[in-house]
């Protein structure tokens, strides 16, 4: 096993966690592998292949004219509306012929440096579980429905598939420097929680926003929430709200512009520049910033979530 400073380049071995490195402790269970893989993906029953198909029809009835073309043209190409919950080996398959990806399962969410390495090796880590009917609109940890339906359809578009791989690679690197956080700030506002522009229109690619009917429309119709286009030293200062609608979104001109600013970005220099704190609150408009559209925050302002407020 290498550790983060020994080499960024060899991602063939699983690098081992730094001591001085945040990052949050996760018990592995004793089943599993340095890899965190599970020997297989879990068997559901009829029950909760209805619970897939009934997460599945309601999105699909809410995404057209709120998603991204690539990830609607991604679930076509996935079928994933076939019933039940996807075979991973079957999608794995599909998403190989199309961009080199596979799907594998794990049990939980798990460790940061486990996370990077399978993304890149172009390996996605999928949740071997779905949610009940009692959690039915919202859990918190993500499941198969969050990260097969979300995440998946998005990996079958070539640049964007080759920007996951390379935030992956680029998990090495903010080990190194202690900044995990700052790196984590940029998959939350690009790969779960991103918009990007298409023609006039602002639609939804993050996997945050799909696998839920609320945030869908009111990431891109709401008047509450900012829409600012992407600034990467800017988003990795931000800091962002997991339980709770976010104040604000950053959108991207193309997958393309997406993977020139990260993978082309220094991040050496910045990472030497950068405090371990976030330096900007979820909510903040800053004088460099790109407004697309200036937030009321009513919905914030509200309360959020707790008090009941509607997402407006």
């Amino acid at each position: 096993m290498v550790t983060a400073t020994d080499t960024e380049s060899d991602f063939t071995t699983l690098p081992e966690m730094p001591a001085d490195v945040f990052t949050a402790p996760l018990k592995k269970p004793g089943h599993l592998g340095e890899d965190w893989l599970e020997p297989a993906q879990a068997v559901y029953d009829s029950a909760q292949d209805a619970i897939w198909d009934d997460l599945f029809n309601r999105q699909m009835d809410v995404l057209p004219g709120l998603a991204a073309s690539a990830f609607m043209r991604g679930t076509e190409k996935l079928d994933l509306g076939r019933g039940g919950v996807p075979d991973f080996a079957r999608i794995s398959e599909e998403l190989d012929k199309l961009t080199g990806w596979s799907v594998v399962p794990v049990p939980m969410l798990i460790p940061d440096h486990v996370f990077f390495w399978h993304l890149a090796n172009r390996r996605f880590p999928a949740g071997n579980f779905i949610r009940t009917r009692e959690t039915f609109d919202y859990i918190q940890e993500p499941d198969v429905f969050h990260d097969v339906f979300g995440h998946v359809p998005m990996l079958t578009d070539p640049t964007y598939a080759d920007y996951m791989q390379e935030y992956g690679k680029a998990g090495w690197k903010a080990m190194k420097y202690n900044r995990l956080k700052a790196l984590g700030a940029l998959y939350w506002y690009t790969v779960e929680f991103g918009l990007i522009l298409e023609g006039d229109d602002v639609r939804a690619y993050g996997a945050g926003i799909l696998s839920g009917p609320t945030e869908a429309v009111f990431s891109v119709k709401a008047a509450s929430p900012n829409r600012i286009m992407l600034n990467v030293d800017r988003v990795m200062r931000t800091d962002y709200v997991i339980s709770d609608l976010q104040p604000t979104y950053f959108v991207i001109e193309s997958f393309e512009d997406l993977y020139r600013q990260t993978v082309e970005r220094d991040f050496d220099r910045l990472y030497r520049n950068l405090s371990p704190a976030f330096t900007y609150a979820n909510s903040a408009v800053i004088d460099v910033d790109n407004v697309l559209h200036r937030g009321s925050q009513e919905y914030l302002l509200r309360g959020g979530r707790g008090s009941g407020a509607a997402p407006v």
